[in-house]
């Protein structure tokens, strides 16, 4: 099993995880739910429009923390915008009413991935698992 479908697996378990930016230097958090693994990436997506999008293209490090049972996942990186029509498609078809929302307002999503990843997957007092993304 590749290292993107770990951390993949990990969010599908925890179902809402928390993406983590900062406001200049004020930390800021919030929950997500989506996310896409195609071939060795995992992919997330927001509206260009929002205050999470500007914040992280302003500062690219981001953490994100999901919670499974005893467990949690660190999963942190710098954000790599990608502009691909493809994965688009892809990202339409698994959140279409979402999505459909986004094409009559005319609102855009905002596709990307981390780069220089790492994970850590701890239980309440131990290291279970350590891995770059």
């Amino acid at each position: 099993m590749s290292n993107a479908t770990k951390v993949s697996e990990f969010l599908d378990k925890a179902q809402v995880f928390y993406f983590l930016t900062t406001d200049g230097d004020q930390p800021k958090g919030r929950p997500f739910g989506f996310h896409l693994l195609d071939g060795d990436k995992v992919y997330f997506g927001c509206g260009t429009f929002k205050n999470v999008f500007q914040q992280l293209t302003a500062n690219p490090k981001v953490e994100i923390l999901a919670v499974n049972g005893g467990e949690f996942m660190r999963y942190d990186g710098s954000v790599k915008i990608v502009k691909d029509d493809a994965l688009l498609d892809k990202v339409r078809a698994a959140m279409p009413e979402i999505m459909g929302m986004y094409d009559k307002n005319g609102w855009e999503m905002g596709l990307f991935y981390l780069e220089n990843g790492h994970a850590e997957i701890r239980g309440m007092m131990d290291l279970i698992e350590e891995f770059d993304v």
